[in-house]
């Protein structure tokens, strides 16, 4: 979308954004009469766009939220920011690793009236990390230590606020620190120098400094991006929640979904940070549907058979699999798999709670052998 306003013409851009309800942005546009203003954009989605920007009252980088305009996507907005709000005010302390909201305001343009969330900026996400590593999993003891950082914003976000995520995956989790950039190729050539409104410039890599001082100054790895739901009297907005790749299988069937449904997706996701490849990628193909070739992955790799017709599944153990596929070595397999086993149960009221995760044995162990299939690239973390 934005690439398409850079290398499309700005007149074409424009009319393109128009049509689909985004608000176009320019590098250094002010927002909030002047207090924000944005340097480059950060990524987009289906109803928002999000952008590095500086804050002037703050003297501080934010991450500018731009949703779409029109009264559903403005529902949707109002309702984000008001889990957000709640996540904030439950966490004074700032410690427990859910990203905070900042600031929220409308603004009206071409398009018409767009709700901007301001939250606190933060660093790659674990899938850019991943992409990093070149799809080769991470060192399992670092698995360790973002499992933890994920494990208490969710127990937060569950057992104390009643939210579930609903879009757990390596996308929205936030690293305070990931990459050194002068060891990153793509980084080290688009160093931005970064204007202040009042003049002069602010190195963008300065970023990264602030960033380490925090990972010195305490335990916190990761940060939850979260545009969860509300439960309890809250009515969902939709019975079809997650990515599919990380979708539990109550959420598949139709069945119902809580709180076990983001622990399905974390296990897909501490696996997918170990190994560098997705748990369940599911295809539809002639005579079956995208739902039925999700089944039947989870059944052939966790050997678990419900009640439904799926003929000849081979079943293999997910110890053997980390063996074979992925050379972990036995105990180190044995053990990871024996965690991810617990939360991968089909039936989601027998799996544990996140507060129940952090007491688990695999999360306080030090992994020294593992291979070195881990740590081909030279990134540091």
């Amino acid at each position: 979308m934005l690439i398409i306003v850079r290398f499309g013409g700005r007149q074409r851009g424009i009319r393109i954004l128009q049509e689909r309800k985004y608000h176009a942005v320019w590098i250094e546009d002010p927002f909030a009469a002047g207090r924000y203003i944005t340097q480059r954009n950060l990524g987009w989605a289906q109803f928002s766009t999000v952008w590095l920007s500086y804050d002037t009252h703050s003297s501080k980088y934010v991450a500018l939220k731009i949703q779409k305009s029109s009264e559903q996507f403005a529902q949707a907005a109002l309702h984000e920011i008001e889990v957000l709000l709640s996540i904030t005010i439950g966490d004074p302390s700032n410690s427990k690793c859910v990203v905070r909201l900042i600031d929220h305001f409308k603004h009206s343009g071409p398009n018409g009236q767009h709700l901007f969330i301001v939250l606190e900026f933060l660093d790659d996400s674990l899938l850019s990390l991943i992409r990093f590593r070149r799809y080769k999993g991470l060192e399992l003891n670092k698995v360790r230590e973002t499992c933890k950082c994920v494990l208490i914003a969710l127990d937060y976000l569950h057992r104390e606020l009643g939210i579930i995520h609903t879009d757990l995956k390596p996308e929205n989790i936030f690293l305070f620190s990931t990459i050194n950039p002068a060891k990153d190729p793509i980084r080290s050539g688009l160093t931005l120098i970064l204007k202040r409104p009042e003049g002069g410039s602010l190195d963008g890599g300065s970023t990264m400094t602030i960033v380490q001082k925090k990972l010195k100054e305490g335990k916190e790895c990761a940060r939850l991006w979260t545009s969860a739901m509300h439960v309890g009297q809250t009515k969902p907005f939709s019975d079809e929640i997650q990515t599919r790749r990380y979708r539990a299988p109550e959420v598949i069937l139709g069945s119902g979904y809580s709180f076990p449904a983001d622990m399905w997706s974390f296990a897909c996701t501490a696996f997918e940070l170990a190994t560098g490849d997705m748990m369940f990628a599911p295809k539809g193909g002639k005579g079956y549907s995208e739902d039925e070739d999700h089944l039947a992955l989870v059944m052939e790799l966790l050997g678990k058979m419900p009640k439904m017709r799926i003929r000849r599944l081979k079943l293999r153990p997910l110890d053997r699999f980390l063996v074979d596929k992925y050379k972990f070595p036995a105990n180190d397999a044995r053990e990871f798999a024996g965690f991810l086993c617990l939360l991968l149960d089909f039936a989601p009221e027998k799996r544990p709670t996140a507060q129940q995760c952090l007491q688990h044995p695999w999360l306080n162990l030090n992994t020294s052998h593992q291979k070195e299939m881990n740590v081909q690239s030279n990134a540091e973390y």
